[in-house]
C-alpha cells in the first residue's frame, strides 16, 4: 500500500518539527492512539487500537525515526503487531517546506500488512490507511495552529 499527501499547515516550520517530534502531541492526533512514548534516541513506542472492516485489534509497536534533517524532515521506519488480527510495517519520507507564512508537509510511505488484515482485500485497507492518515493531519494541523486551522472555528475568538 501507498499513501502520498502534503498538508498545508498555517505555522511555522519550526513549530511543526516539534509537533511531529513531541510523544504527547503525536498520541492526540493518532486515531485510536492509547499510549505514544519516546524511548531512547529517535524510538518511540505506541499502543493503537484500530479497526478495519470486520477486524479490531489493538496494535503494539515501534517507530525509529532515521536520516534526521531538522527541521527539514525525516524517515520514519516502523512495525506494529495486533496479534491474530496480523501486523504491519513499513516506512515514510516526511519534509517540511516553508510557504506563504505557513509549512507545507508532504509524506510519501510504503505499508504492508500480514494476517487478517491482508485477508479483507487490498481495497479495504487502503481506503481505512486514507482515512487514518487524513484523519491525523486534520487533528495534527489544529494542534499546531490552533484555530487559525479550524476554518469552524470562531475568528474573533482567535483575536482575543
Amino acid at each position: 500500500m501507498d499513501l502520498t499527501g502534503n498538508v498545508r499547515i498555517p505555522a511555522a516550520r519550526d513549530a511543526v518539527w516539534r509537533a511531529l517530534n513531541d510523544p504527547e502531541i503525536l498520541r492526540r492526533c493518532i486515531p485510536g492512539c492509547e499510549r505514544m512514548e519516546r524511548e531512547e534516541g529517535d524510538v518511540f513506542t505506541a499502543t493503537v487500537a484500530a479497526k478495519v472492516g470486520p477486524v479490531s485489534a489493538r496494535f503494539s509497536g515501534k517507530v525509529s525515526l532515521a536520516d534526521v534533517d531538522a527541521p527539514n524532515g525525516y524517515r520514519l521506519v516502523g512495525e506494529g503487531s495486533g496479534g491474530v488480527a496480523g501486523f504491519g510495517k513499513g516506512e515514510a519520507a516526511v519534509t517540511l517546506s516553508d510557504e506563504d507564512g505557513g509549512t507545507i508537509l508532504s509524506y510519501v510511505a510504503k505499508a504492508k500488512v500480514g494476517g487478517k488484515l491482508a485477508q479483507i482485500g487490498q481495497r479495504l485497507v487502503d481506503a481505512t490507511a486514507r482515512k487514518l492518515a487524513d484523519d491525523f493531519f486534520t487533528r495534527f494541523a489544529a494542534e499546531v495552529a490552533g484555530p487559525l486551522a479550524d476554518p469552524l472555528a470562531d475568528p474573533a475568538a482567535a483575536e482575543g
